[in-house]
């Protein structure tokens, strides 16, 4: 069985909104032109008339080209000294659009930052700006030109969509939440902060909520392919596989990439359809054969399907991809475990305790390994961290109960499986085990009820 996607902050991010002027980059709403440059009055002598005419050329074509054309028009234009102001800051203003758009953000910032020492109540610029240092990582600068936007324009909605992305990425839900009200209150037609708020939403474990304002960003937009996989990753989170599984292929239908089948292949994966799993994750592998994570759940699907082989050469690789992620170690540690290999299991989950010394699971496979070899004291220490890290998995007690019979001490063996019995009253293998102790001890009657009480249940075979 595949985990839960993991929250995607790049392929299927929070949309940002750039101004009305000029088109700014795949992640951003597409925009037009709105205003035009005005050119700087000619000389009356012959030579230079002849350069304002060419200047004036540049400006045009900084303004209405793009990609390079544009960015070497723009450079011709301001090299000529011609302009100052709010023009110059305009030339500069539509250079950083295009540097912007092929992925130069440092240039890209250092345009805008020109333009707006030339002109500094333009409020589309700051929010643009804010958009290159949000794709640069640098989300402290972003949320600050946001804000700086928002107090000289308190009227565009994509400022405040904008800053709620911004206000997300600090982990502030809340306030994200509430500059997307507002975006939404200003232009209710807009899909991108209904996307937005869902997320945030969805982060708060606030699923009904999530969907609701997906089913809106898809009304609005019925192409929206990234609220379609984030409307199916709320359908996952609440169990409900099928409908999960018809908005990831939507998703996929709409633009298929990577994640959009490894996001299907979990929901599969939930569903026990483990043969399906595989297959997505196959594709995702395809698509993008260097995302650890694709692997690792590719293994557990084949897990999953006792192919414990071809599970632990998954994890291996995912393990190169990504040596320091603790799951993968303790996943290969079980592969290892269930084929017997008890010296590799042992060293995986050494290395999975080291890297995250709350992995509860590893500590208690840990334990198993020790108690197959015999060695029950240094079995009873990992169940004992195991149980202290989550006190509410009864297979924890039930395994420490086994390694304390072992021992010959059951009255501790009793209390253990005792509380495994509270937690899961209707595993048949706790009360087998139960069962044995009472054996020991010379209590056939408690010992027979348990024995019928697993009976009852549908297994006669202990743990």
């Amino acid at each position: 069985m595949a985990q839960n996607p993991r929250d995607v902050g790049i392929s299927w991010r929070a949309c940002t909104c750039a101004s009305v002027r000029r088109a700014i980059g795949a992640s951003m709403l597409a925009f037009v032109l709105a205003s035009m440059l005005s050119a700087a009055a000619p000389s009356a002598a012959a030579r230079p008339v002849q350069a304002a005419a060419v200047a004036g050329d540049d400006a045009n074509t900084c303004k209405q080209a793009s990609g390079d054309v544009a960015i070497a028009a723009c450079t011709r234009a301001i090299a000529t000294g011609r302009y100052a102001g709010h023009d110059l800051a305009k030339l500069h203003y539509d250079r950083a659009v295009e540097y912007a758009n092929k992925g130069d953000y440092d240039r890209a910032i250092a345009d805008f930052s020109s333009a707006i020492h030339l002109d500094p109540t333009d409020a589309d610029t700051y929010n643009d700006r804010g958009a290159a240092w949000l794709a640069k990582g640098e989300n402290d600068r972003a949320f600050a030109d946001f804000s700086e936007a928002i107090r000289l324009n308190p009227t565009d909605p994509y400022y405040y969509n904008n800053r709620g992305s911004s206000w997300q990425l600090k982990g502030e839900n809340d306030r994200a939440i509430v500059d997307y009200n507002e975006a939404i209150r200003l232009n209710p037609k807009d899909p991108c902060p209904f996307y937005n708020r869902g997320i945030a939403w969805s982060s708060k474990d606030k699923n009904d909520r999530a969907i609701s304002d997906f089913d809106e960003a898809i009304r609005l937009n019925p192409n929206y392919a990234a609220a379609f996989y984030r409307r199916g990753i709320a359908w996952t989170d609440k169990g409900d596989y099928d409908r999960a599984i018809a908005d990831h292929s939507a998703a996929i239908r709409l633009n298929p990439k990577a994640d959009g089948f490894y996001a299907r292949g979990t929901a599969f994966g939930m569903k026990g359809d483990n043969d399906r799993a595989i297959s997505d994750f196959d594709e995702a592998i395809r698509l993008d054969p260097n995302d650890a994570t694709y692997y690792r759940n590719r293994g557990k699907a084949y897990a999953a399907k006792g192919n414990r082989d071809l599970a632990i050469l998954d994890y291996s690789e995912a393990i190169r991809l990504d040596p320091n992620d603790d799951d993968t170690f303790y996943s290969r540690g079980t592969a290892y475990g269930m084929k017997g290999d008890n010296d590799r299991a042992m060293a995986d989950f050494d290395e999975a305790i080291r890297l995250n010394p709350k992995n509860d699971g590893a500590f208690n496979n840990r334990g198993n390994v020790w108690r197959r070899g015999g060695d029950n004291d240094r079995a009873i220490d990992d169940y004992s961290e195991a149980i202290r890290l989550n006190p509410k998995d009864p297979s924890y007690y039930n395994n420490r109960g086994n390694a304390w019979h072992a021992r010959g001490d059951d009255d501790r063996a009793l209390a253990d499986y005792d509380k495994a019995i509270r937690l899961n009253p209707k595993n048949a293998a706790y009360y087998n085990n139960r069962r044995d102790a009472w054996l020991a001890k010379g209590d056939l009657a408690r010992a027979i009820a348990d024995a019928n009480q697993a009976r009852r249940l549908g297994s006669d075979n202990p743990n």
